[in-house]
């Protein structure tokens, strides 16, 4: 009995195929190729699509090939192996013979017509060309035959050969199979009976790649004490070595002295320093025969060459079959031939088993000037290697704490939190308890960094320790940062340059959040002010990185939204030396708000990706929320409600999380609730954003756009009185800031608020004055949105040509950036207002426009008050129409309103 194949974090996408099969009743046959990467689990994808094929009530019947490279060239060789006959041969025209022949060799017909059949090819991309023609003519011109043809293929090669050309062209569907996430992996070592820590699982995914048949090999073939480990030092999978091993062998001595050098460097080497470490003068020969087979990659970087090994097992593989001597000669040589001090002393300790005393405070002092320049990453494996060189023991756990905060600089959270135990156990001192409240902050862990922060500021002496208590001031800046509490952020900043003196690293660190401190608590002049002076102290590199980021989300909030893109999209990247993944996560989810504010929707669900991903690999679980915020709201805006409940549900926070969390969370729940007009759940949604804890930063003009949501929310649910007062506050607050797109929102909401008490006057001065703020702004989601409202205040107010207008102007905007949600509403909104419909000569029977508008709204199930939300209109408005609308087509019940209006427009529920 074959043994079941367990499909760990492919779910999802095995459940979406497996409905694109069942679907074929309706849709017809299918031809579908599955993507994906050597050892991603192609053939296990397959294999599991077949038995949960098998285990159906009515299983279709199940036919496997394997392409081979070998009978690649052999015209209809595959199907040759489905089909045996001369009859199959087709010319290299025609493929109508060959595929007719094998739809009849396939079929299989009962009473109730031809049963489902499923090929699956693995491999695919070693088939032969005229196979996958013939069966891709056989799927377009046999819709009715319920064929589906599922293909998966390895990544296309140079060349471009032609399978990958045909099965681009033949595919239906495509499905791209991704390495593993962190949590699937810790899901596979769980079923083997391996609790990883954070730590551990995220090596393993670094090392891996996120390939399953590489971690399953590793989980299976590894002690579990390796696991136990801060970050196990990861061999390659047995399958891996061996093929390693026997590339290596059938290269000539110069081309394995090549690989070996670079494996030894640890990263990308350029090549005259491989060269000058693998002692060869004439490369080319030896380059070409390394990446002919697998083992080296060649990178052109400017005007420079850069060679590297393909990914870390390959490194580990190179590395095992070195001796130790040998591998130690190779450290000494790289510590002639680099120039870094830092990439110099790491070989050096390599090379020496036994470093001398000054080797550790010499790592140190250089780890010391490193973190000074903002280069975290590089800075915590020089404090790491000087903690293992140490004498001492108290030095030995001084140096790893540095270390872990190093670590915590650079965004690596799943390994920082992998040496919490360790930490715990030493001696209580400030910069233990300020890394722990450090660590606890990038955590999302609001209470428990509040008492460690305490704590650390109680044990320090600021007179004997002044960089020790700069540093505690500085994680609570980030703690005040992420509680959304500017005042206290700024007392922070401010102590932390008294104490070491604006130029100091620290510091200058503290100063590149202080301006969003004086944004959030209104002084926005002087936050500006602040950025334009931190300049000349940053500079560039990892420390400038800082500053562009906090600089970016203050122009965003203050309305610079072109500088803000481009300060944020610099700060974005990691691939510079020490570029925080912390800071590149804060970046990109403000730039993913900048996409998404001028209408770039695509580009701003690509950052989120990219974010998530960073995310999830760094274990920084303080700003998921801010990203999910953005891919919610695109994803409700365009109708998409199973990816934004997804990404809404990937981004919820708790009443005990920090606020920078909790507020996103809230306005993605809330735009998921108005995109469907479910009023009362926007005002529940948003109800905290009115508690006594967010009536300073949070609701600051720019910021956070969520005043005037609630307040929208208050008209349309008939709580105008309450709206009058909460618009009044905030309106003050964003005309004494004079903040634009701020003040032009509540003017919008104010627009609505005027056209429910009747003044169309002062509704259209509010909705015009709206417009005008926004027209310099490239504000495009905005700006459809306040014509969207304008447009229903007046269709309510009798004026249905100008609301015509209007609304076709908000229905443009919608259409540009691609929310379908309101563009259908737009829809809804011009057939109520009846402008363009005939009117003449109108049976007495007939609906009226509006009257139409409520009836297709009631039939899909929605409520009055549901009804009246959608359309801008009163409860008694909506029951005075339905009443027509039965007497009119002479029924009686809802019921019998949804069924007249499924036989006159079957397509309007898919429509609504």
């Amino acid at each position: 009995m074959t043994e079941r194949v367990v499909l760990t974090g492919r779910g999802e996408q095995l459940e979406e195929l497996l409905a694109a099969i069942s679907r074929m009743d309706e849709s017809g046959s299918v031809f579908v190729v599955v993507d994906g990467a050597r050892g991603v689990g192609r053939s296990a994808f397959l294999e599991g699509l077949a038995q949960r094929l098998e285990i159906r009530d009515a299983p279709p019947r199940v036919v496997r090939v394997v392409g081979v490279p070998w009978e690649s060239a052999i015209p209809f060789g595959v199907l040759d192996q489905l089909a045996p006959s001369s009859t199959v041969r087709g010319t290299q025209d025609d493929y109508f013979a060959p595929a007719a022949h094998i739809v009849s060799a396939l079929l299989t017909v009962s009473a109730e017509g031809p049963l489902a059949t499923v090929l699956l090819i693995d491999d695919a991309q070693d088939a032969d060309a005229s196979s996958l023609r013939a069966l891709a003519t056989a799927v377009r011109h046999n819709r009715s035959a319920r064929l589906a043809v599922v293909c998966t293929r390895r990544p296309r090669p140079a060349g471009d050969p032609e399978t990958h050309r045909v099965l681009d062209v033949a595919a239906d569907r495509r499905f791209v199979l991704s390495p593993l996430r962190i949590g699937s992996v810790a899901e596979m070592a769980a079923e083997r009976g391996i609790a990883l820590s954070v730590s551990s699982v995220g090596e393993l995914v670094r090392h891996t790649g996120g390939l399953p048949k590489h971690i399953s090999a590793l989980l299976d073939e590894l002690p579990r004490d390796v696991w136990r480990g801060v970050r196990p030092q990861l061999p390659a999978p047995s399958f891996v070595f061996s093929e390693v091993r026997a590339s290596l062998s059938e290269c000539d001595s110069v081309a394995r002295r090549m690989v070996e050098a670079v494996a030894v460097l640890g990263s990308a080497g350029a090549l005259p320093t491989v060269c000058s470490l693998a002692r060869i003068e004439d490369p080319w020969t030896a380059i070409d025969a390394a990446e002919r087979r697998g083992l080296l990659v060649v990178h052109h970087e400017s005007s420079a060459i850069v060679l590297d090994i393909p990914d870390p097992m390959v490194r580990a593989a190179v590395l095992a079959t070195m001796s130790r001597p040998l591998r130690a000669h190779m450290h000494r040589q790289a510590a002639e031939v680099l120039t870094d001090p830092a990439d110099v002393l790491a070989h050096t300790v390599e090379a020496d088993p036994l470093p001398g005393i000054g080797m550790s405070e010499e790592l140190a002092h250089l780890a010391t000037e490193r973190a000074a320049r903002g280069e975290w990453a590089t800075a915590a494996e020089l404090f790491e290697l000087s903690s293992r060189t140490a004498v001492e023991p108290g030095r030995r756990d001084d140096m790893i704490v540095r270390a872990v905060d190093a670590l915590l600089g650079a965004g690596d959270v799943r390994t920082a939190a992998g040496h919490v135990a360790e930490i715990e156990s030493l001696a209580e001192t400030p910069m233990r308890n300020a890394v722990l409240g450090y660590l606890a902050i990038l955590r999302g862990r609001p209470q428990e960094a509040d008492a460690r922060l305490e704590r650390a500021w109680q044990l320090v002496r600021t007179s004997r320790e002044p960089e020790i208590a700069a540093v505690i001031c500085h994680r609570q800046v980030l703690h005040n940062l992420a509680r959304c509490d500017g005042a206290k952020l700024v007392e922070w900043a401010d102590r932390a340059v008294e104490l070491v003196g604006a130029d100091h690293s620290t510091a200058v660190e503290a100063q590149a959040i202080r301006g969003l401190g004086l944004g959030g608590t209104g002084r926005t002049t002087e936050a500006l002010a602040s950025y334009r002076d931190l300049w000349g102290q940053a500079g560039t590199g990892a420390v400038g990185q800082r500053v562009q980021m906090g600089a970016g989300w203050l122009h965003l909030a203050t309305d610079h939204v072109e500088l803000a893109r481009a300060e944020l999209e610099s700060a974005a990247p990691t691939d510079f030396l020490g570029g925080s993944t912390r800071i590149a996560l804060w970046a990109r989810a403000w730039v993913a708000r900048t996409y998404f504010v001028t209408g770039d929707w695509d580009a701003a669900l690509r950052t989120v990706g990219e974010g998530a991903d960073l995310g999830d690999s760094s274990g920084q679980a303080l700003i998921v929320p801010l990203l999910q915020w953005t891919a919610t709201q695109i994803h409700a805006l365009r109708g998409d409600w199973v990816a934004a409940s997804d990404s809404a549900r990937r981004g919820d926070a708790g009443a005990r999380d920090y606020a920078i969390m909790r507020v996103p969370a809230a306005l993605a729940h809330a735009a998921v609730a108005e995109a469907r007009a479910d009023y009362p759940a926007v005002l529940r949604a948003l109800a905290p954003l009115t508690e006594p804890w967010a009536r300073k930063d949070v609701s600051e003009t720019g910021f956070w756009p969520w005043p005037d949501v609630y307040a929208n929310a208050l008209v349309v649910e008939g709580r105008l009185q309450e709206a009058d007062e909460f618009l009044a506050e905030h309106e003050a607050r964003a005309t004494v800031n004079a903040h634009r797109s701020g003040s032009a929102r509540l003017a919008c909401a104010r627009g609505r608020l005027h056209g429910a008490l009747g003044d169309l006057d002062s509704a259209r001065v509010s909705f015009e004055h709206a417009l005008t703020l926004l027209a310099p702004l490239p504000l495009v989601y905005d700006r459809a949105r306040v014509n969207f409202a304008y447009g229903q205040t007046l269709r309510r107010a009798g004026k249905r040509r100008e609301a015509d207008s209007v609304i076709a102007a908000a229905r443009e905007g919608y259409l540009a950036i691609g929310a379908t949600t309101y563009v259908r509403r737009c829809d809804r909104e011009l057939k109520a207002g009846g402008v363009h419909a005939v009117l003449k000569d109108r049976p007495s029977d007939t609906l009226t426009p509006q009257e139409d508008a409520v009836a297709g709204l009631v039939s899909t199930g929605m409520t009055n008050r549901e009804v009246a939300s959608e359309l801008f209109l009163s409860v008694k408005t909506v029951q005075f129409h339905l009443t027509r609308v039965y007497a009119k087509l002479g029924i009686r019940s809802r019921a019998e309103l949804a069924a007249t209006k499924a036989r006159e427009r079957p397509t309007f529920a898919a429509e609504s």
